[in-house]
């Protein structure tokens, strides 16, 4: 087994470090001075040296630490561009990380004309990666599905590979990435350099770097600090059925400019930017049903301020970096602190401030335990606001608009109208103005009333944060509750579940293995219509139910599979709607045709 030498903390090398001392050769340093980058990052300055060197590295960063740049700045000095091979793969969880990163390539690249990048992933056609293939791609950055696809019909050849990169390993892993990564592992020559980075170390990723690489270098930036200093983390307790009222408050006080809102389905995205859409808000759904096209359009009005709020998925928001972007509102709770640190790491990037609001239900309250604990940081309990401070805060901005309009449009036509509107009718210019104004208004009041916050949607249980230290004695969920195979294979797509199955509060449960717990009391029989003549696997139904459903694989009991048909059990209480969904959910391309049994 490979051994990792000492380990680096990236925080104690001085920052006082430039580009110019870490080897890089003149072109790349001229791309950096013209990006307007002047000091390295920690990752970056522990990184480059050892990537330059050939040596095997592993990384622990966060979003946001510039790793992206920490590998593609040495393998660009090191490629050979007269070379027409693929000699750098970097293997990332999702399409759109895949275009961030060939885009920060084609960035450092840009004195370097004859180089060739290219971004393969699913969803978008075979014939420009093909082509781009044949004329000799020096840098290719894929998702796993689409990387074996191109290595199985050999039009993707890695013969000449001298650098292998893994970038987000643990998402890729949470995705269901494990096996194809392995796989593709074991296609690269032997004498390769391999870089793994990765935001958190869970024992999968720790058992790649055993088996795969070669007396790595091992880096860890230290980036809670910096996280706090960037990122105001609070919580709101807010009962289900009032979230898109306390969303439509929190909008509403905060000073915001970008706002991305995470919830757990596509179904959700859409539903809830309708709502907002209903309420005056500027609000688009951002999900996998997206083509490539439509979404670039929509990040690319985001930047421009002609959109104010993302409603997102977890694996549509991958690779959004916005500079706009102030507030990022978790609507639906992540079920492990490794996805809430993603979330959030969509805003406080590169040096700016941003406010992370965590919306927490009467059954959530483990996983905002959870959350505390791994990140080693209480969430701040956010005050309600009152009616009158939201009265007050309209009617300033109700003002402000008004001041606007007058020094920065030309009104003389409307000043000429007005004017003969009340000479002909001999009406005051004060009533006139209040009935422009209730014209614009409408029949929606202005005002709050006093009563209008329900005080059931901002529960403050700060009596509960003061017993939490005895009760987290008492009921603190195990780490296997949260881990992170919190849902199966979703490879470049995005299904996620309509509907969650009803929480149950359980003793945690002991993990799969020679202890596990026995679940036949709390489970029901199903048949599917799909069996080994299809081609499925096990991993395959959990993978599709997982998703569809909204339960972590891990909570689906036996399954049985024929050779036409299969029986597995699934907790009980399943939604109607969620059942009809998974009757239609199509494996092998043949619909699942759930039936209990």
């Amino acid at each position: 087994m490979p051994t990792t030498t000492e380990k680096h903390d990236a925080d104690d090398v001085s920052t006082t470090l430039s580009f110019n001392n870490l080897g890089l050769p003149s072109n790349l340093l001229r791309a950096i001075t013209d990006l307007g980058y002047t000091i390295p990052t920690p990752i970056q300055m522990q990184a480059i040296p050892h990537l330059l060197a050939g040596t095997d590295v592993l990384g622990q960063a966060q979003t946001g630490t510039g790793k992206t740049a920490a590998f593609a700045l040495p393998l660009l000095a090191k490629v050979q561009v007269k070379r027409r091979a693929t000699q750098i793969l970097v293997l990332v969880p999702t399409r759109e990380l895949a275009l961030q990163v060939a885009d920060a390539f084609t960035d450092f690249a840009a004195h370097m004309p004859e180089l060739n990048i290219l971004a393969i992933y699913g969803g978008s056609g075979y014939n420009s990666q093909l082509s781009m293939l044949r004329k000799g791609a020096h840098i290719v950055i894929g998702t796993p599905g689409r990387v074996m696809d191109h290595l199985r019909r050999e039009t993707l050849v890695l013969d000449d590979l001298k650098t292998l990169i893994l970038d987000e390993a643990d998402e890729m892993l949470r995705m269901g990435f494990a096996e194809d990564v392995e796989w593709i592992l074991k296609q690269t020559p032997k004498e390769r350099q391999i870089g793994l980075f990765s935001a958190t170390m869970p024992a999968p990723i720790k058992a790649i770097a055993d088996t795969y690489l070669q007396n790595p270098e091992r880096i860890t930036v230290k980036s809670c600090s910096v996280t706090k200093a960037a990122i105001r983390q609070c919580y709101w307790t807010v009962s289900p059925g009032n979230k898109l009222d306390a969303l439509t408050r929190v909008m509403e006080f905060e000073d915001s400019d970008g706002i991305i809102v995470f919830v757990r389905t596509k179904r959700a995205t859409e539903e809830l930017a309708e709502q907002l859409l209903a309420r005056g808000i500027n609000a688009v759904a951002i999900n996998g049903d997206l083509v490539q096209q439509q979404r670039e359009r929509v990040i690319e009005q985001l930047k421009a301020g002609k959109i104010k709020v993302l409603v997102a998925t977890d694996v549509a928001a991958r690779g959004i970096d916005v500079d706009r972007i102030t507030h990022v509102i978790n609507y639906d709770v992540p079920t492990n602190p490794e996805t809430y640190t993603h979330r959030i790491g969509r805003t406080g990037r590169a040096g700016r401030t941003g406010t992370a609001i965590l919306f927490v239900g009467p059954r959530d309250k483990f996983l905002l335990r959870n959350i505390e604990r791994v990140t080693k940081q209480p969430l701040e309990l956010m005050e309600q606001p009152s009616a009158q401070a939201i009265n007050t805060r309209r009617i300033a901005q109700f003002k402000q608009r008004i001041t606007d309009a007058m020094s920065n449009q030309d009104l003389e036509f409307y000043n000429n109208l007005l004017n003969e509107y009340c000479t002909e009718t001999n009406a005051a210019p004060l009533g006139v103005a209040a009935a422009l104004a209730k014209l614009l208004q409408g029949e929606k009041d202005f005002l709050l009333k006093k009563n209008a916050i329900k005080k059931e949607a901002f529960n403050d249980d700060r009596d509960d944060r003061n017993t939490r230290k005895s009760s987290n004695r008492r009921d603190k969920p195990s780490s296997e509750r949260f881990s992170a195979r919190e849902r199966a294979p979703s490879r470049e797509r995005d299904r996620e579940p309509r509907e969650r199955f009803p929480t149950r509060d359980r003793e945690p449960r002991a993990a799969f293995g020679k202890n596990r717990v026995s679940r036949d009391q709390d489970m029901e029989q199903y048949r599917i219509e799909i069996g080994k003549k299809d081609g499925i696997q096990a991993k395959n139904l959990v993978g599709a139910i997982a998703n569809t459903a909204g339960i972590e694989g891990r909570l689906i009991g036996k399954i049985k599979i024929e050779d036409r048909f299969s029986i597995i059990d699934l907790p009980k209480g399943m939604p109607r709607d969620v059942f009809k969904t998974l009757q239609k959910v199509k494996l092998s391309g043949k619909p699942m045709n759930l039936q209990k049994v």
